[in-house]
């Protein structure tokens, strides 16, 4: 009777591979972020608010991956960093807008410039075709999952 589990000779599963890839650039960018003082949570929520300015604490949450109460100490305290400022809606002055401040912008080219090393590093492997295949894949797998 075959079993329906991998044999130990079988390669690992793509999903094992994709986790481990992920912890590895995590750990790293944790590494190049540290020293400028800036978190992996605050340089996504940075990153996220550059692509997209304007958002409430609800929609960076949910881009950010966190909680929405997280996202409410997380945009409190780039605001008391001077990262983001917070301006009202115009069309409900209830819901507060985040933006990146000049600082914010400042601080996150200065992380894209640490980041952009350990990307380098992790594409060199790769001809520039490949990389290029390669971040296809992802956004296509990535959105058939995410159901974009």
């Amino acid at each position: 009777m075959q079993s329906s589990s991998p044999s130990v000779d079988s390669p690992p599963r793509l999903t094992y591979l994709i986790k481990r890839l992920e912890m590895a650039e995590r750990a790293r960018m944790e590494e190049v972020l540290q020293p400028l003082g800036v978190t992996l949570y605050q340089y996504t929520a940075l990153s996220v608010l550059e692509r997209r300015g304007g958002l409430s604490s609800a929609q960076l949450a949910r881009r950010n991956f966190v909680t929405p109460q997280a996202s409410n100490q997380l945009v409190a305290l780039l605001e008391r960093q001077g990262l983001i400022e917070r301006r009202a809606d115009t069309g409900n002055r209830r819901i507060l807008r985040v933006w990146l401040s000049d600082d914010g912008r400042r601080m996150l080219a200065a992380c894209h410039r640490a980041v952009n090393e350990i990307e380098e590093r992790m594409l060199s492997v790769l001809t520039a075709v490949q990389a290029r295949e390669f971040r296809v894949s992802l956004e296509r797998t990535l959105a058939v999952l995410t159901d974009v």
